[in-house]
């Protein structure tokens, strides 16, 4: 991907204008990252389809809608630690950051996902150039052979499983999330939203629901003291550029989401990270993979995230300079928002009742089901439930059901 030298011209009514989108964008990401089961896409279609009518210059659209998907990837962590109701994308950080929760460090555990988060950005945006040079060499050979590549990824994730039980929990859950993820993804049912798709309900119910229904017998959160980081920044750092790359591999591969490849980060987490490296390196993942899905836009033609389509459908131009500026500023105030909100969302979960936060939470989720996909999507959110509660019962991870989205693609189907 050849890239120009870049020319930084200064315009203080436009660079007003622009700031302006993207507060817009970060508040639209902040309201989607802190309510479970929504997620930023589903703001970035809407906000597409309001395009043409909205007064604005289709960059600043999609600027806002970057910087929203940015935020997002911030601040999702905050209900996934509180809650337990992760989004697709932080399937895996949230049992690491729950346990912490309930061991009283739960302001620790926000700063660290944090940290993991802004230097993801900090590392992704010099590294997307060379990576996007080399995975442009190598995709279309990734490409001729993704059903391959898939099912090398399936065998790898089964196989990080340390026991013959475990294992076969692991293809029992891949195999039942393949085949929900067959029969609904290609479903386009009548809803009260346009900007759903059988993606909300199928990802709530999976990785959401069955924590919930855990959590209603569960004691609620303990007081929360701490918020001195217990692990050096060496390994923070360590921790938080191999998510960054991790996340170049999300950004370019279809199919493989962030949950993935925080499997892959372990390997590159030094042993003595534990549940804080873990949370620092997953959360890279999820923030990195926005910055490289752009580059994968630009490079190969290809949106990987539902804010990428959106990004397109809104015909925004690909003005780099622009769009790493609002990613840079967005990161900036994703990191700032999680910390203050962060707190401040922790205590007021920590004061309610438990079991009636978790129902209430549950009854948001089967409400956005319907609202994205209409009376279908109440029974594919409570079938997925079912299937979630798979590999949670059998000590398994929850990677697994991630089958939903890769074994179609490997299959053809």
């Amino acid at each position: 991907m050849a890239i120009g030298p870049l020319e930084f011209v200064a315009d203080p009514a436009l660079s007003l204008q622009l700031l302006a989108w993207i507060l817009a964008g970060a508040t639209l990401g902040t309201l989607s990252g802190l309510v479970p089961g929504l997620h930023a896409n589903n703001f970035a279609l809407l906000l597409a389809g309001f395009a043409p009518a909205v007064p604005g210059s289709p960059l600043f659209v999609g600027c806002a809608m970057l910087a929203a998907g940015v935020v997002h990837t911030f601040l999702n962590a905050v209900p996934a630690m509180a809650l337990g109701v992760p989004d697709a994308e932080m399937a895996v950080t949230a049992l690491p950051g729950h346990r912490m929760v309930l061991e009283g460090r739960g302001y620790e555990a926000i700063r660290l996902s944090a940290l993991g988060s802004l230097l993801a950005v900090l590392a992704a945006v010099p590294l997307a150039i060379p990576v996007t040079e080399a995975v442009t060499a190598v995709y279309p050979t990734i490409r001729d052979n993704l059903s391959l590549v898939l099912a090398m990824v399936v065998v790898a994730l089964v196989a990080s499983e340390r026991t013959w039980r475990t294992k076969a929990a692991a293809m029992l859950s891949f195999s039942l999330a393949a085949g929900l993820g067959a029969l609904t993804l290609d479903l386009s049912p009548e809803a009260p939203l346009t900007a759903g798709g059988t993606l909300a309900p199928l990802f709530a119910g999976l990785f959401g629901a069955p924590v919930l229904i855990d959590a209603i017998f569960g004691s609620g959160i303990p007081r929360q003291d701490e918020e001195t980081l217990e692990i050096s920044s060496r390994l923070v750092g360590l921790t938080a550029v191999a998510g960054a790359l991790a996340g170049a591999v999300v950004g370019y591969i279809p199919g493989i989401s962030a949950a993935i490849a925080a499997v892959v980060v372990l390997v590159f987490v030094p042993g003595g990270a534990g549940d804080r490296g873990y949370i620092v390196a997953t959360s890279g993942v999820d923030t990195s993979n926005m910055i490289f899905a752009l580059f994968a836009l630009v490079a190969i033609g290809q949106p990987r995230t539902g804010v990428m389509v959106a990004f397109e459908n809104a015909n925004a131009p690909l003005e780099l300079p622009i769009l790493i500026g609002t990613v840079l500023v967005a990161g900036v105030l994703g990191f700032v928002l999680v910390i203050v909100v962060g707190d401040t969302y922790l205590e007021i979960v920590g004061q309610l009742t438990y079991w009636k936060i978790s129902a209430v939470v549950l009854t948001l989720l089967c409400i956005l089901s319907y609202l994205f996909t209409g009376v279908i999507g109440i029974a594919i959110f409570a079938v997925a439930a079912a299937i979630g509660m798979v590999p949670v019962r059998l000590r398994a991870r929850r990677v697994h059901l991630m089958g939903v989205l890769i074994g179609p693609l490997m299959l053809g189907v």
